[in-house]
């Protein structure tokens, strides 16, 4: 397409349109089109978000026309998410590098990071904080520029993961109150202790997991595998969570489409599910006196047995 005959917007709505005839899956950091086909746009044509809407005037180059349609159609032929193409994503505002070692960064924890954990924490009462499966940092990340004055810890077992997030830890010059640890969950952590335990665990069960969509199939399935039923890390990070919490601490777990599966497991512990207003759900908080309560029974559990499905929410 010669450049004097097409402009930014031109191509980003031919991309969308591409993309809706397509039916490809957006699960991945957008959930349009539209917003999908301008990430791929600008990155192709090297542009910032922040020069939009003056940028969509732009009469972009045949070559950078070329560029643009070229990621347009691995995002349709391969189902490749957008964000391992461009090998970016934003997560609580903050722009990280993403590849197919990690997890694309899309958890509605980044809303609660980003109104510094009110009102349920004390933002000032935050010194020392553990990330559980940091997979590409952006938990971590988020909360250390959240909480200037904290320390993080982000673990994961996954040393390719790790690699990924200490590009990102280095990118926002946070090598100081990030230490990254190769830990299957608090197995390398010994008598560490911390204000505020968070996590993005793997949650998604045997079944949902066959039936996602294809653009899944793209990344780590360590991130997302949970066993069985979705929750046996979960339920190794309940029992073993309130030996390094502190007595005024807390707990924040993601357990997305498990919800309703753990509430049936464990319905004397009492869960407060938290609330998000730009979408998502799956997330609960505990406090260190009420895992303490539970601790006998929590740590009596064994393997999941039920007949329940997950209820359907986006992965």
């Amino acid at each position: 397409m010669a450049a004097n005959r097409i402009t930014v917007e031109q191509l980003i709505r031919n991309g969308a349109a591409l993309l809706e005839r397509a039916e490809v899956w957006f699960g991945h950091g957008s959930d349009n089109a539209w917003d999908e086909a301008a990430e791929l746009v600008f990155y192709a044509l090297g542009l910032r978000h922040e020069q939009a809407p003056a940028a969509y005037s732009f009469a972009p180059t045949s070559e950078q026309c070329v560029r643009a349609e070229a990621l347009l159609r691995r995002r349709v032929y391969e189902r490749l998410p957008a964000a391992y193409l461009t090998q970016r994503m934003w997560f609580a505002g903050h722009e990280l590098y993403v590849d197919e070692r990690v997890l694309v960064p899309r958890s509605p924890l980044a809303e609660l990071i980003e109104s510094e954990f009110a009102p349920w924490l004390a933002a000032e009462q935050l010194h020392d904080v553990l990330d559980i499966g940091t997979g590409s940092g952006c938990i971590a990340i988020a909360a250390a520029l959240a909480l200037p004055h904290a320390r993080v810890d982000a673990t994961d077992v996954s040393e390719a993961a790790l690699a990924v997030a200490r590009l990102n830890v280095k990118l926002h010059g946070l090598a100081e109150r990030v230490r990254l640890v190769c830990s299957d969950v608090f197995d390398a952590l010994t008598d560490a202790s911390y204000d505020l335990i968070i996590s993005n665990p793997p949650y998604v069960g045997a079944v949902e997991l066959a039936g996602l969509p294809r653009e899944y199939a793209y990344e780590p399935r360590i991130g997302l595998d949970g066993g069985e039923h979705g929750l046996d890390i979960v339920l190794r990070i309940l029992a073993q969570a309130h030996a390094h919490l502190r007595p005024a601490g807390a707990l924040i777990v993601e357990v997305g489409n498990s919800e309703d599966l753990l509430q049936e497991l464990l319905p004397e512990v009492p869960f407060t599910w938290l609330e998000f207003e730009h979408g998502g759900g799956g997330v609960f908080l505990l406090t260190a006196q009420e895992l303490a309560d539970c601790a006998p029974f929590l740590q009596r559990l064994g393997p999941v047995h039920s007949t329940s499905a997950p209820s359907k929410r986006d992965t």
